[in-house]
């Protein structure tokens, strides 16, 4: 990757310390840099800091918390009042949110959203639609008359960003702003981001749980823990030779469909604010842990030529065999599929046809759409925004109305709507959707949430769904305090944790599982596909996995059925279709994923002095 380099850089992050009302810290002495046409990738999981250190450089730390010491320097300038924050936001420095939904405003048409961000006020239709072309959206008049709630979520999100670069700001920060997204429009914003960089020399701060997008992009790696780094360097060096445990168990938890591999589980949950030990934060999980690491606090330490780490044994960090990875066949052999033909079918949908209501009449959505689940099997659907996967989900869970065809459950054919089936269907058919926030019930405790299910499907009495609740926050890694929290209270991965735990209340038969580790951290996304897992094993649960990560796909799903513009256009045992796609649909998918272990091969092949291989191809189960 190019970096331009300049002798003032876009952003100066001094030993910031942001801290609750009571002094208990909760990002502290967190040091960056960020030159002009630099990406900077700064990863973690839930609940390290990034966000807050991110909002820190507009000055906006929320009413509960602090700037308690540090410096933010912008193109050179410090900032020191609200004053200075005011000016620079927006104009020196903006913001791409990870949830767009909340951020457009609904009043507001596209096309005014964003000219209210262009320069000087003026509605420049040229510029207005070479933002929107930059960000793959269409410019025309019907689009951009549409309003927020008439885009779908990555539509929204493309809107965002195309605000965030209207005013053209020296440093952008992005959270999370791919997550969602299908992998061809994602690989579109991320080439538009590179562009940005590199033509503009624009630098940006991206916050990510994604390790194969923070390869393809970031420049620079800063991974958070317990809100501090614990290290940060070039992303060919961190990636290829990560020092700190925690980097390894990032790496390890995260899918490839280059390289399809059993996911290594991060043991532990992450401290909260308020829990850090006296020594290392990662001490109670760490793997290498020693009896020093429980007492004294470590420091960052260099360990080549800008590649610091917080650990003073980094030296017995294993390293990242990725040349060796194969799919644990024992383990992770199939349980669906061909090789399981004599299972029974769980569920079988039949010729479906979807529809909305338009302007002019229905709009199809989904066209003659056929296939069969079998009893624990997992089935994945894929295909961009648009293509019709959450529509064949929701007519799959009685949210809509099926227009033609029929679906079947243990070969009984399912009224169109959840409210017309028997309480028994209703429970054995649970969806669990891709925003949690909008699907919780923000006036209800998480507890209460989890057993509702448990009592109104299953028969629970309360002190039993207590213990259910208990158990199942404790399977999806979380406290059983956070039984009495609100939604409000949780982050947007811990949300998704609480809907998978409500819809393993009802103990379903089939679940539907729309984009459901998209907000999750990849240490918390591999404990939720090992239960997913252990779940179809035990239970002969049987799944219907909308995603758009194929890494997620190469490791759960035992058959993909590709979707383009609501009909089928390739199907098949997933090894197959992953490695050898026949259609240029898929093909087109495969091309667009990112893939870690690919950055790393290209990255060990220029480090070797030789041009990437072209055999860098999709390495299948052994």
């Amino acid at each position: 990757m190019t970096t331009t380099t300049e002798s003032v850089p876009a952003l100066e992050l001094r030993d910031i310390r942001i801290e609750l009302g009571s002094g208990v810290p909760v990002v502290d002495g967190v040091s960056l840099t960020i030159r002009k046409g630099e990406i900077v990738g700064l990863v973690g999981e839930s609940g390290s800091g990034k966000t807050t250190t991110a909002l820190s450089i507009f000055g906006l730390t929320g009413n509960a918390l602090r700037l308690a010491g540090g410096e933010v320097v912008l193109a050179g300038q410090p900032l020191r009042d609200e004053a200075a924050f005011r000016r620079a936001r927006g104009r020196v420095v903006s913001y791409v949110p990870q949830n767009p939904g909340a951020a457009l405003n609904p009043s507001l048409r596209i096309g005014s959203a964003i000219d209210d961000v262009l320069s000087a006020g003026s509605a420049d239709r040229s510029l207005r639609a070479h933002l929107l072309d930059c960000v793959g959206l269409p410019s025309d008049r019907s689009f951009v008359l549409r309003f927020p709630h008439q885009l779908s979520g990555g539509q929204q999100q493309r809107v965002c960003i195309a605000g965030a670069i209207a005013s053209g700001p020296s440093l952008v920060v992005l959270d999370e702003p791919t997550t969602g997204l299908d992998v061809v429009t994602q690989a579109r914003i991320l080439r538009e981001l590179e562009r940005l960089r590199d033509r503009e020399h624009v630098a940006m701060l991206y916050i990510t749980h994604d390790l194969a997008v923070a390869a393809q992009i970031a420049d620079t790696i800063a991974v958070m823990y317990a809100g501090e780094l614990v290290e940060r360097g070039p992303a060919p060096t961190v990636l290829r030779t990560p020092r700190h445990p925690y980097t390894r168990g990032l790496m390890a938890s995260t899918p490839d469909h280059v390289r399809r591999r059993t996911l290594e589980v991060m043991q532990g949950i992450a401290v909260g604010v308020g829990g850090r030990p006296e020594g290392c934060s990662f001490a109670p999980r760490c793997p290498q842990v020693l009896e020093t690491c429980v007492t004294e606090h470590p420091a960052l330490l260099e360990t080549s030529p800008g590649h610091t780490v917080r650990c003073p044994e980094w030296r017995r960090t294993p390293p990242m065999e990725w040349a060796t990875l194969r799919l644990d066949a024992a383990r992770d052999a199939p349980l669906g599929g061909a090789a399981n033909r004599s299972r029974p079918v769980a569920l079988e949908v039949r010729n479906l046809r979807a529809e909305y209501p338009g302007r002019r009449g229905n709009l199809t959505v989904v066209r003659d759409v056929s296939f069969t689940l079998e009893q624990s099997a997992c089935l994945a659907l894929v295909g961009e925004s648009g293509s019709g996967k959450t529509t064949i989900a929701r007519v799959i869970a009685g949210l809509h109305p099926i227009a033609a065809g029929e679906v079947l459950l243990e070969g009984e054919a399912l009224a169109s709507y959840a409210s017309r089936r028997t309480v028994e269907q209703r429970r054995q058919i649970q969806i669990i959707f891709q925003n949690p926030a909008e699907a919780l019930n923000p006036r209800a405790s998480v507890g209460a949430a989890i057993a509702r299910p448990a009592q109104l499907l299953r028969g629970l009495t309360r002190s039993e769904a207590r213990a259910e609740v208990s158990r199942l926050l404790e399977a999806v890694r979380l406290p059983a305090r956070f039984a009495a929290r609100y939604p409000r209270e949780l982050s947007g991965g811990e949300c998704q944790r609480v809907a998978i735990a409500r819809a393993l209340a009802a103990n379903p038969s089939v679940m539907v599982c729309d984009e459901i580790t998209s907000a999750l951290d990849v240490s918390v996304q591999a404990v939720v596909l090992d239960l997913l897992r252990d779940l179809r094993r035990r239970t002969g649960l049987s799944m219907i996995f909308i995603t758009h990560d194929l890494g997620v796909v190469a490791t759960v799903a035992d058959e993909v059925l590709v979707l383009e513009q609501g009909t089928i256009c390739e199907q098949g045992e997933t090894g197959r279709v992953l490695m050898d796609p026949q259609h240029p649909y898929t093909r087109s998918l495969l091309a667009a994923a990112p893939s870690l272990s690919d950055s790393i091969a290209e990255w060990e092949s220029v480090a070797a002095g030789r041009p990437l291989s072209s055999d860098v191809v999709m390495q299948g189960p052994p």
